[in-house]
């Protein structure tokens, strides 16, 4: 046996880049590159060696579905193996069986197709595919159609030929988002409205980006824009993948809503779904040609046993091709700036990991991943900033996931960035079970701040679950009830004076602390009071739930406008600090007992007091000598706080010959109960 000599033994190994940021991943350095090398398999064979782009690739749309061709006729296809006959019924058909209108299957494929003159069917007809196959057949709504319509009377659903006369004409045809930082307004545009309706797009465009564009924010993040039949799913049940939810409009809206928004220099990102699949038969993908498993997987992976809804088969080429196409789909037609991929942590696991605490490295490579959704998500992102290398990807995925937000060249999924899942929950469980007396400063500035150094996240506050029926708002936990009847200015109680003070502080504190973008959704940033409950037969089909009531951040009379303000002067001083989220956060200070917290970004100075009691004169933080003027100040009477403070001071550090070789010095401040200021050096 050779014994290795001390020059091979000391061999530097050359790890993957995720294994060289963290050491602690080394025992899974092969299931990382094995998932890597995967990855880089799937794309040569779908870009055949690189004879043709990802891009190219993932241009199903432009094949499938109904188009209008150069030369005026018309041409329907469709992938449906399993048929036998395919005909389109529509309004052009009185909804019956014509010769004319039968497909014919493209010898060798699984592919239908179906050409036909101009004459043979108009913008705005109805239609539906009728399928047959053996032992059955039905009606259904082509899986590539971009425009789904519902009856209002029948409440039936049907694809529409959409081929206007006047097509969008793009305004601002290039774009580039601004990440520095990245300022999210999460949004609904249906429940968008003060009124007790569905909300549209033209009402979005013109009532409520105003308000995104004033408050600060450089990003909305829109949910259920894909087609899903029942409204109160809030987006999650999808129907139809390349359709946009025609309940809020047309396509053109929704196009002017885009660019509006880039001319304004917002971006628009959109939730997408590629993590389920609405059961739905007629209106979906359910069983599109009599077999069930044509899109998703066979058996007991069939099903998700929590949702009520059907999984992707992320192994066939041709589901891959749907899904990458959605994407490139979406990039393309309607100018999406990027995509939030919802349920990832359910596309990771067999488990769709439910019931699974992830309490160490080896939970996440132990067998129970599903390489084709991880290879999927991968590709995704890959394809993704190919289309639009400025694009946004952001996974939302609870189970901590290593790897989701760094690159593809280091080992791994190409997000930009990854929800920070874990601060709303500490924030709930906070409020819930710890008295204001034990909050503590260091748990707080951990959980903040708590990420993998290679990854972007994304923080936030609260969630928009949070606001849903049968859980509470940040604002609500600290308030409840008493937002009712001591929430007009003059009027406050305890409870509404405390919550309005913890409100902001959590805010600031989430917000200051961010590696990469912040997340606020629609109303929240002003306390919106009461849960979002769509209608539904138990509330009488109402929509009074299911709305957002915009009069009580502009009633100056109400407490709601301070905590508005608040927030937009938050944005303000945040995106004055060029570069803020690649800032390095510095602790200056923190003690439990006092409940006091104190870190540096750049040029700012963030100092927090916790104590619900205890206000502290005179003091110290040793900080950069200099003077430091207030910024922001969340007891300012503007944000209905006490005003304790005179904030117009300018602050000078004082010498201390013990820290002179650091170029350090005492800032004394005051700092009131339950407040927290910002400063920046002059």
């Amino acid at each position: 046996m050779n014994t290795p000599t001390k020059k091979n033994s000391c061999k530097k190994v050359n790890h993957i880049g995720l294994v060289k940021n963290d050491s602690y991943l080394e025992p899974f350095e092969a299931a990382i590159q094995g998932r890597h090398d995967h990855a880089q398999w799937k794309i040569n064979q779908l870009t055949r060696n690189g004879k043709q782009t990802l891009s190219d690739f993932a241009s199903g749309y432009l094949y499938f579905g109904l188009h209008k061709m150069p030369n005026g006729k018309w041409v329907f296809r469709e992938w449906a193996p399993n048929a036998t006959e395919l005909y389109l019924v529509g309004d052009f058909s009185n909804w019956q069986e014509n010769e004319k209108y039968k497909a014919k299957r493209i010898e060798g494929t699984g592919n239908w197709e179906l050409v036909l003159p101009a004459s043979s069917m108009k913008h705005g007809d109805l239609y539906k595919m009728h399928v047959k196959w053996n032992g059955g057949e039905g009606e259904r709504i082509p899986a590539w159609c971009r425009r789904v319509v519902q009856d209002e009377k029948t409440k039936i659903f049907s694809a529409q030929v959409w081929n206007p006369e006047n097509p969008y004409k793009w305004k601002k045809k290039t774009f580039k988002p601004n990440k520095d930082p990245l300022l999210i307004y999460e949004c609904h545009i249906g429940m968008g409205q003060d009124a007790e309706k569905v909300g549209t797009y033209v009402e979005f465009k013109d009532n409520v980006l105003p308000r995104v564009i004033k408050n600060g924010y450089n990003c909305i993040q829109i949910m259920a824009i894909q087609e899903h039949p029942y409204y109160g799913s809030f987006g999650y049940h999808v129907s139809s993948f390349f359709a946009s939810s025609s309940r809020f409009g047309t396509p053109e809206e929704l196009k002017e809503l885009i660019d509006t928004a880039h001319q304004h220099g917002v971006a628009v990102i959109m939730d997408i779904v590629h993590s389920h699949a609405v059961k739905n038969e007629v209106e979906g993908l359910g069983n599109l040609c009599g077999d069930p498993n044509q899109y998703f997987y066979p058996g007991d992976r069939h099903e998700h046993p929590a949702w009520d809804s059907l999984c992707f088969d992320y192994g066939k080429d041709e589901v891959m091709h749907f899904l990458l196409s959605n994407c490139k789909y979406w990039l393309d037609e309607f100018h999406f700036d990027g995509f939030r991929f919802d349920g990832v942590t359910s596309m990771l696991y067999y488990s769709h990991g439910l019931g699974e605490a992830f309490t160490n490295y080896g939970d996440y490579f132990n067998g129970h991943e599903d390489d084709n959704a991880i290879c999927y998500l991968t590709l995704a992102n890959k394809l993704i900033h190919e289309v639009n290398k400025n694009a946004i990807t952001i996974a939302e995925e609870v189970s901590g996931m290593p790897g989701l937000a760094a690159k593809y060249e280091d080992g791994g999924f190409g997000f930009d960035y990854r929800m920070a899942m874990n601060i709303p929950d500490f924030w709930i469980k906070t409020i819930k079970e710890q008295s204001d007396e034990h909050w503590k400063p260091s748990s707080i500035f951990w959980e903040v701040k708590n990420r993998r150094p290679d990854e972007k996240t994304i923080s936030y506050c609260e969630s928009h679950d949070q606001a849903l029926v049968g859980d509470k708002t940040i604002i609500f936990r600290l308030i409840d009830a008493d937002m009712y009847w001591h929430f007009k200015k003059g009027d406050e109680n305890e409870m509404a004076r405390r919550g309005i003070a913890l409100h902001k502080m959590i805010r600031l504190v989430t917000a200051s602390a961010i590696n990469g973008g912040y997340l606020n959704f629609m109303g929240n940033e002003f306390g919106h009071p009461e849960w979002i409950d769509f209608p539904r037969e138990g509330n009488g089909w109402s929509h009074k739930y299911a709305r957002r009531q915009w009069n009580l951040v502009d009633n100056k009379e109400l407490c709601y406008h301070w905590l508005g303000d608040f927030d937009r002067e938050m944005l303000l001083v945040l995106k004055g600090e060029k570069g803020f989220q690649n800032t390095p956060v510095q602790e200056i200070w923190h003690n439990d007992d006092d409940q006091i917290l104190a870190f540096m970004r750049g040029n700012l100075v963030f100092v927090f007091n916790f104590s619900p009691t205890r206000s502290f004169t005179d003091y110290g933080f040793l900080v950069p000598k200099g003077s430091y003027d207030v910024v922001l100040n969340t007891d300012s009477k503007d944000f209905g706080g006490n005003g304790f403070a005179d904030d117009s001071l300018r602050h000078f550090t004082n010498y201390d010959a013990l820290y002179e070789k650091d170029q350090k010095e005492w800032l004394k401040l005051y700092i009131p109960a339950r407040s927290a200021v910002v400063l920046k050096k002059s």
